[in-house]
């Protein structure tokens, strides 16, 4: 190499070096938000703390919209959300000790539910490891496996202990983004380095990542065997990307189409060859077409077929030909029914089924078989209090079909009664979390999807939810038009009638009566109690013209069973098998 000082240049006084810039120095905690700007994220959702303050600082100095969050597995929830309204991924940030436990709930699910978060947490630094700091986050009070490492939460996880570890650790955060499916990492910086100088600087976009698909002679062989005799589709979640070309493939073959909860959407609910929602929530037309036509196989595209999709039921096995399941993950074929007859073939779902429309050309239709779910029909009668398919119909009325509001529902009967009754011609519309299924999801995870798509977003939820966490407050704040519709029954009443169901009679799952009403206004945000039938349709349709928070406390008769059997009966197969 040539210095300025070399004898070489010293001999030739005609040969000029170009200038030498020098790295600007910055701290650990702005290259990071440089990092995370460059890996295309737009909101950092969080709660802050003394040990986060360098990294909470570099942040709100930035372009990345900061939101600070009442509690952090509400911002865990509302990042995973965000993440898919908008298609980008959301970073999650905490500080020490309790708040980095309080956002695991959050961040289980977001990795359940394979969206894209990067959480950012202080750790504690080095000199004061093991000496009992104000706290303490490290191997001495936390298990470092799990929380600080790459496995079952984490798809990766690192503590910076240097800025020159940056490139190294923004060049994995890009493949995981990359990558398809869900990618949730954790990045922890103990408070020290947050502030410590670096001229490492991270490298982002180098990576090109392609995608995922099938060789032709799978292609070849799926489009054999379908050919075959009839057949049936079942669409998940991870296939709402290739709805369009799913609906092709549809009414070219003739094949009728079934849906997960989450799939809701995927393929058209009022089209004439949908049969209907399988699993928890889901309709009997499914198991009447499986016993009554008998496809000779189901092609599987995007679900896992877990126990809210499926309840493993033998009848969704085709008893000659069973499964063509094609999903992303390899690990998923053959375990939902590890006995039935199954073709995996692992590929993105919108390059499979491209592909796959080869082989059915336009105008290769066959008349479709099928049984569709029954209508919903529950006209208001003036009740008090207030039947849930009412509200439904109102919501499906007033929300689904004169909006497009994304629409979230809670775990417990609020699950139950949106999947069975709602309907959606789009996907992307309905979003439930039908696998970590944890309370809290949808109160504070509306408010990512609102953000996320810049629009409205409306939770439909229990009363024992709302008063778990809802992030009104939150909401309130930062202008977000977010919708809760409380179901308030004074229960948690899936416990209470799930129990008696299940011939426990002696259960305590009654809530003091709550008026959410009133909190909400004592919040900042619009709330209103609705108590009767005939109230229903003008209160939704003022909160959806609302900009707005708004809460609508809606006392429904706590009688009326939800669609939870499917549920139940699959619970009583378990205490079976345990005996």
């Amino acid at each position: 190499m040539i210095t300025p000082n070399s004898p070489f240049l010293q001999k030739h006084p005609e040969i000029q070096l170009p200038l030498q810039s020098t790295p600007t120095s910055v701290s650990v905690a702005e290259a990071v938000v440089t990092m995370l700007r460059e890996l295309g994220v737009e909101y950092a959702f969080g709660v802050s703390g003394g040990a986060i303050a360098p990294l909470w600082s570099a942040l709100e100095a930035s372009k990345i919209q900061v939101l600070h969050f009442r509690h952090e597995t509400g911002a865990a929830f509302a990042a995973a959300e965000a993440y898919f309204a908008s298609d980008r991924p959301v970073v999650i940030f905490t500080t020490t000790g309790p708040g980095l436990t309080n956002a695991i709930t959050g961040l289980l699910s977001a990795r359940w539910e394979g969206a894209k978060v990067i959480f950012i947490s202080p750790s504690t630094s080095s000199p004061q490891r093991g000496r009992w700091a104000f706290q303490e986050t490290s191997g001495y009070t936390m298990p470092v496996s799990g929380l600080f490492t790459s496995g079952s939460l984490f798809h990766y996880a690192h503590t910076l202990e240097s800025g020159e570890e940056l490139p190294q650790v923004s060049r994995r955060l890009e493949a995981g983004l990359n990558q398809p499916g869900g990618f949730v990492a954790h990045v922890s910086i103990p408070t020290g380095i947050q502030s410590s100088p670096t001229k490492a600087l991270p490298a982002i976009g180098r990576l090109a990542i392609g995608t995922m698909t099938a060789s032709e002679a799978e292609i070849a062989q799926a489009a054999e065997l379908l050919s075959e005799g009839e057949f049936a589709i079942w669409v998940g979640f991870g296939a709402r990307k290739a709805a369009g070309m799913i609906r092709q493939l549809a009414e070219r073959s003739g094949a009728p189409v079934m849906c997960s909860a989450r799939g809701k959407g995927v393929f058209p609910e009022d089209h004439s060859q949908f049969l209907g929602v399988t699993g928890f929530g889901g309709h009997g037309s499914v198991l009447n077409y499986m016993q009554e036509y008998l496809p000779k196989r189901v092609l599987v595209l995007g679900t896992r077929l877990g126990e809210f999709t499926s309840f493993w039921s033998p009848m969704m096995v085709p008893e000659e030909g069973g499964f063509i399941h094609v999903d992303l993950d390899p690990t998923v074929f053959g375990v939902a029914y590890p006995h039935a007859e199954t073709l995996g073939i692992c590929s993105d779902i919108g390059a499979f089924v491209t592909s796959l429309l080869k082989y059915f050309p336009e105008g290769s239709h066959h008349s479709p078989r099928g049984l569709q779910p029954e209508p919903l029909i529950a006209p208001s009668l003036g009740q008090s209090p207030i039947h849930p398919e009412v509200l439904m119909a109102a919501i499906q009325a007033v929300i689904v079909d004169g909006s497009d509001a994304v629409v979230m529902t809670e775990a417990g009967n609020s699950f139950a009664w949106g999947t069975h009754t709602l309907r959606f011609a789009q996907p992307d519309r309905y979003r439930t979390s039908m696998g970590f299924g944890s309370m809290g999801h949808a109160g504070t995870g509306v408010l990512g999807a609102a953000l996320g798509r810049n629009g409205k977003a409306v939770a439909i939820l229990g009363d024992g939810s709302m008063l778990m966490n809802s992030e009104v407050s939150t909401a309130v704040q930062y202008g977000i038009p977010a919708v809760w519709i409380v179901l308030n029954d004074s229960h948690y009443n899936m416990c209470h009638q799930g129990m008696r169901m299940l011939g426990h009679k002696h259960v305590d799952a009654n809530i003091p009566d709550t008026d959410f009403a009133a909190i909400a206004r004592a919040m900042g945000a619009e709330g209103v109690r609705i108590k009767c039938e005939s109230e229903v349709r003008e209160a939704l349709q003022q909160a959806m013209q609302s900009q707005m928070p708004v809460v609508l406390d809606v006392r429904i008769d706590p009688s009326q069973k939800a669609p939870i059997g499917s549920r139940i009966k699959s619970l009583k197969s378990q205490e079976k098998v345990a005996a």
